[in-house]
């Protein structure tokens, strides 16, 4: 059960880092739009989303197969932790509540970022449970 749990959390943050990285591959405009309204910009460069959607569909295949767990699994949960600190007022106060002048202002839809990198995490501290992961069927033995 380990071993298919862990599976599922790596099919689903793998797949999670791909869509993203595509997005900013395909739409590079709604990566800029989203970096410059809850990113402060940081994230907003033309030239960089290419770049950065190609490295980030990579780890995301990556962390698909179970392949270069040791290298791939920290490199995602650094992108997701991160990416998750730097949005702590939505994931405190996704209704807007207590942190926002405006609850308008609020982005509920942020807060599973907090469970993504999470699971990232639980990825990381359990990574060599992951029975199902192609690097442990290849270097076994």
């Amino acid at each position: 059960m380990k071993s298919l749990t862990l599976f599922l959390l790596r099919l689903s943050t793998g797949l999670l880092m791909v869509v993203w990285g595509l997005i900013k591959i395909q739409a590079p405009q709604a990566a800029i739009g989203v970096s410059d309204k809850y990113y402060a910009g940081t994230l907003s460069g033309d030239w960089m989303q290419m770049p950065l959607g190609a490295l980030q569909v990579a780890v995301g295949v990556l962390v698909l197969l179970g392949i270069f767990r040791r290298i791939v699994y920290p490199i995602q949960a650094v992108w997701l932790v991160l990416g998750a600190v730097v949005i702590w007022q939505y994931i405190l106060d996704p209704f807007g509540v207590f942190l926002f002048e405006n609850a308008d202002d609020a982005q509920v839809l942020f807060f599973p970022s907090f469970t993504v990198a999470i699971a990232a995490i639980v990825l990381l501290v359990y990574r060599d449970d992951d029975g199902w992961s192609l690097d442990r069927a290849l270097f076994r033995g």
